[in-house]
């Protein structure tokens, strides 16, 4: 097959794929739109943010930026004030990683870190997952710094922030006063009730939480954003996938690479056929930067006044709070969190699924270091495998995490560091950061000509989303794509739940299923507490 016909094969394929799914980006007609509900491309969108301590705020600042500036207290990972040693400790690491990327980290769009500190070059969080300047991760996963992390876009006015909630009203405090307009909830179910005028909302929760709240705001016709992972289960991916397309609204997950240039060449890249068929793909990160492993959940103490822990408990079993479980430690419990795998699968496992046309696998395994009833393993190998896709074959994606290390490909030049993804092809190698970032050849080709762009770009995935409720359409990043991501992740840790079982699970993508082991689909979903639902 020539050039030109892989360009143009690529094309269709792309219009087959990701634009079935986004309505192939054309703007409906107002009078159409107008007769279903649509919005005017001039109306104002408002924005509710729940769980805007944290990572959620920061996608509230990257869709409009607060009104007063925001002064972010310094505090530890689990919401207490920082000593004077522990705010030099965090300058240093700032300065180091700012150092490291010149002025300016990856992440979200204008350079912001993603959930869990900066990443490296490759792919891994830098300093142990340190937070910028000015703020420890906290709920929802991201550090937030004095008024947003080094390089976030400044004076955005996307949407109206028409009201914010958050369960902790001395962590969010700071956050609040940054948007003096908006209503204040502690309750999102109350929000939901009352304000009649939300259009959409972001969602930047505990994980645990991300499925029960978009699920309710979406069967009330509200726009969703979700940040990564979309949800837990494999239950909770199939319903968000199924109510975003029964409600018809537009839903979008933070996994902001997906909106990158980075992300799009290597889609192209892949399927222009530049190292030919793939087979097998290795994803590697040094995440989790919390603790997880064989340890015991901390005694209870009690409930700050401060602190909606019914809520933030959600449909989760009752148990006792303590601070090293809020704001960001929950990542590491199985009631809350998803591990390292659901931090940054979604950044790395992306662009792997797009380029590569992945829909549900047939088989998934895995292998881990000793873990807990309470705790994940501190370390993990997860593997895929997906059957022939048209004219590509049958595919092999490998994950290892909490320092175990995929191997080096032959032609990687010494030195040379490796990145998150590696695709081995049939005429070469590829491999590129986490959320997509910065493709290249194995080994480096300075004559390499890059095939020619054909995937519409956009200038992030906040634009992205609020551009699309205003137009009538699908975003690229909706759930009928991110929610088969949601549930690969979700696939992955039901294998690591199974890991002593040795056995291959054998999936049943259409009805949802594992067909060789009742223990398996156990795990597809868990029973919620008393008056949540999805």
């Amino acid at each position: 097959m020539n050039r030109k016909e892989n360009k143009n094969l690529s094309r269709r394929n792309f219009i087959g794929t990701v634009g079935a799914a986004s309505a192939a980006f054309t703007i409906i007609p107002k009078h159409v739109m107008a007769g279903k509900g649509y919005m005017q491309p001039s109306d104002t969108v408002n924005v509710a943010g729940i769980g805007v301590g944290s990572q959620g705020g920061n996608d509230i600042q990257q869709i409009c930026s607060p009104d007063v500036a925001l002064v972010r207290p310094q505090r530890s990972s689990t919401g207490q004030p920082l000593t004077k040693e522990q705010i030099a400790e965090q300058e240093k690491r700032r300065a180091e990683m700012m150092a490291q990327f010149g002025g300016a980290m990856p992440g979200a769009p204008g350079g912001a870190p993603a959930a869990g500190g900066a990443p490296a070059a490759g792919g891994a969080p830098a300093a142990g997952g340190a937070p910028a300047a000015g703020g420890a991760p906290g709920a929802g996963g991201a550090p937030g710094a004095g008024g947003g992390m080094p390089g976030m876009a400044t004076n955005v006015r996307l949407a109206n922030i028409y009201a914010l909630c958050d369960v902790d009203s001395d962590y969010a405090g700071y956050f609040f006063k940054g948007y003096p307009k908006a209503k204040i909830y502690s309750d999102w179910r109350q929000m939901l009730e009352k304000e009649k005028s939300i259009d959409a909302v972001v969602i930047g929760t505990p994980d645990h939480n991300h499925a029960p709240i978009a699920a309710a705001f979406m069967q009330e016709r509200k726009h969703v954003y979700v940040e990564k992972p979309l949800c837990k289960t494999v239950k909770e991916a199939r319903t968000l996938r199924e109510y975003a397309r029964k409600y018809n609204v537009v839903s979008q997950v933070g996994n902001q690479g997906h909106a990158t240039d980075g992300t799009r060449k290597t889609v192209e890249w892949i399927q222009s056929g530049v190292i030919g068929n793939v087979r097998e793909v290795h994803c590697n990160v040094s995440v989790p930067s919390w603790p997880q492993g064989n340890l015991q959940r901390p005694a209870g103490v009690k409930v700050p006044k401060t602190l909606n822990w019914d809520i933030w408990l959600g449909p989760a079993p009752v148990k006792p709070y303590h601070p090293d479980i809020c704001h960001f430690n929950w990542r590491g419990l199985w009631d809350y969190g998803a591990g390292g795998i659901g931090d940054f699968g979604a950044h790395v496992l992306d662009a792997v699924m797009w380029s590569l046309k992945l829909e549900l696998p047939t088989k998934v395994q895995a292998a881990t270091t000793p873990y807990s009833s309470e705790y994940f393993p501190s370390g993990s190998m997860i593997t895929w495998e997906w059957p022939a896709r048209g004219l590509m074959p049958e595919v092999r994606v490998m994950w290892l995490d909490g320092g175990l290390k995929m191997p080096r490909p032959a032609a990687l030049e010494p030195n040379r560091r490796l990145g998150a993804a590696v695709y081995y092809g049939e005429k070469g190698v590829i491999m590129h950061g986490t959320h997509g970032a910065a493709p290249e050849l194995v080994p480096l080709n300075p004559g390499f000509k890059e095939p020619e762009p054909w995937i519409p770009r956009t200038s992030n995935n906040y634009a992205e989303w609020i551009e699309s409720i205003k137009a009538g359409k699908k975003s690229s990043n909706d759930f009928s794509f991110s929610g088969l991501l949601g549930e690969v992740v979700a696939l992955g840790i039901v294998a690591m739940r199974m890991k002593n079982q040795n056995v291959t699970l054998e999936y049943d993508g259409v009805n949802g299923r594992f067909t060789n082991s009742d223990e398996a689909n156990n795990y597809l979903h868990y029973e919620y507490r008393q008056g949540w639902s999805l």
